[in-house]
């Protein structure tokens, strides 16, 4: 299908969605069944082959429980990027792999360990011309930072019992529980000996979050499957990412004019984020000589806030106070700004000069807190922010999230994450920054330092030849009729591999979890996945 017949709306996505679950998640029957039915609006609803539908049962009968024990046992390794060391001197990932290992000679596959690259695999079992083909499975092992604090438990142990019927943990969505799928599918597959001319190959890649290189380097000696599944997205299947993208810059350390009295309100700290692809879910300021009339202010704005709390301390002496706000938000993934509340631009907001009827003392704090409300505002498409904002039809528009605010011994460092779509070059985009943040310094008299900006390649997949299957698997599995291809704004391996579309693992109009502060996966919809990919797997491998 071209990108000018696929139409991408999310509220629609999220409208099928609403209908299926409104009718209790019916599963079709898996019964032998002609090549397509018609139901009684008279659209074309596609069966699958025999065998998919009885491995697919198999599967989920065979292996539910030992499924969420392996997932139990990946999770428990922290396998976020520790700088200088690698996945062959990171205990963690050393861990992980050997657990890999483990369920891999468990299960009847073979492994294969790269250093950066895993590679877990089911052979063909129906030579054709003695041509070696594979089905690739692309997916990543390492994780983003996860705040405990922020946790009902570790984020390293399988939550079960919080709340009942998820799954929750750091890699559960975000993909360590898209590998356990992934491999227990094989091993139904591989159960019920079917007859398939094409290998199922795993590649498990443990830098995705950090670090491209490494893949790209394992990739000039490797060579990949014709067709891949990248399983690090959602359904029904991912045809196009947009780019992910940052402009960095560091705000200046300014120490307060001395002319203004110990009297005078005056911003001294402003940070907040955890990490660069991350909504940031938490944030602070400190204030001194905070007057009671501005703390009712503060409080009063804060209360009008939606999706925000707020806490107050306060250190008085005589009628003022230092004041300390601990903001927090809700955390989400940087490619869905609009799935969270962004506690940086919501406390900026709070803290905007007429707050105190006029402009605060000039200090690296002020200005970060200007930055955030004149370039940014509340905002997620970069409406404030010169001419950046565009989108594009089928991919959407560019979204803009500040995600990592921080202060350090040259002055506070800004790091914000844009997702960007065709219709704009990067020297176009990297121009137009540049002259917004001009514009900027200009107003407040201010220098910025170390000013950067990346702008990522977005990706759009045309005629991959697994498109319709994956999407005719999605239909029959969920009973949703029709379901067309979609955008994205992460932005996963897919890019680098030939013929890749994203199928799950999370669902359209749901609110994908990875990267987030409590992030899950339901065990309806782990069950839901493994069905999925043991039908699609044998579709796109078995002998025809």
């Amino acid at each position: 299908m071209s990108q000018s017949g696929i139409q991408h709306a999310r509220v629609r996505r999220a409208l099928s969605f609403a209908l299926l679950t409104a009718s209790s998640w019916v599963m079709p029957q898996c019964i032998a069944a002609p090549a397509s039915v018609t139901t009684a609006a008279n659209t074309i609803v596609p069966q699958l082959s025999p065998n998919a539908l009885k491995v697919a049962d198999y599967a989920v009968a065979k292996y539910d429980a030992a499924m969420v024990q392996s997932l139990t046992q990946l999770v428990s390794f922290n396998t976020q990027a520790v700088e200088g060391q690698t996945p062959d001197t990171n205990p963690a990932f050393v861990g992980f792999k050997s657990s890999l290992k483990q369920l891999s000679q468990e299960l009847g596959l073979d492994y294969a360990d790269h250093g950066y690259v895993v590679l877990i695999g089911l052979d063909a079992n129906s030579a054709v011309n003695n041509e070696p083909k594979k089905l690739g499975i692309v997916t990543h092992g390492d994780v983003q930072p996860a705040n405990p604090a922020l946790w009902a438990q570790s984020p390293y142990l399988l939550d079960t019992q919080s709340e009942p019927g998820k799954l929750i943990g750091r890699g559960t969505e975000d993909d360590k529980g898209a590998i356990v799928t992934a491999m227990y599918a094989m091993k139904a597959i591989k159960d019920k000996h079917i007859k398939r001319d094409r290998r199922i190959e795993l590649l498990v890649y443990l830098a995705e979050e950090s670090d491209w290189e490494p893949l790209k380097t394992f990739l000039a000696s490797y060579t990949p499957a014709d067709m891949n599944i990248t399983i690090d997205a959602e359904y029904p299947v991912v045809t196009a990412e947009k780019g992910w993208s940052k402009i960095t810059f560091t705000v200046p350390n300014i120490e307060a004019k001395a002319e203004a009295s110990t009297q005078t309100p005056t911003l001294t700290a402003f940070s907040g984020g955890y990490f660069a692809s991350q909504v940031p879910q938490q944030a602070e300021a400190e204030i001194e000589a905070v007057s009671p009339a501005l703390l009712t202010k503060l409080q009063t704005r804060a209360a009008a806030q939606q999706g925000m709390k707020y806490r107050f301390e306060n250190h008085c002496v005589d009628k003022l106070c230092n004041l300390h706000i601990f903001a927090d938000g809700k955390a989400a993934h940087s490619s869905t700004p609009e799935d969270g509340v962004n506690a940086v631009t919501h406390l900026a907001a709070l803290l905007s000069p007429e707050l105190n009827d006029k402009p605060w003392p000039k200090t690296s704090a002020s200005l970060t807190v200007a930055a955030m409300n004149e370039l940014v505002g509340l905002g997620i498409y970069a409406e404030q922010f010169g001419d950046l904002a565009y989108k594009d039809d089928f991919m959407g528009p560019l979204t803009l999230a500040p995600t990592v605010v921080v202060q350090k011994q040259k002055g506070t460092e800004v790091t914000i994450n844009l997702r960007r779509p065709v219709g704009k070059t990067p020297e176009l985009l990297a121009q137009q920054a540049r002259e917004a943040l001009a514009l900027w310094q200009d107003k407040h008299q201010v220098q910025l330092a170390d000013i950067e900006s990346y702008w990522g390649e977005p990706m759009v997949m045309k005629d991959a030849p697994q498109q319709q299957t994956l999407l005719d698997v999605f239909a029959h599995f969920t009973g949703i009729v029709d379901p067309k291809p979609v955008a994205i704004g992460g932005s996963t391996n897919s890019k680098l591999f030939p013929n890749a579309l994203s199928f799950g693992p999370a669902m359209p109009g749901v609110e994908y979890t990875g990267h987030t502060e409590k992030e899950f996966i339901t065990h309806k919809q782990f069950m839901l996945n493994l069905k999925m990919y043991t039908a699609a797997f044998i579709e796109l491998s078995a002998a025809k």
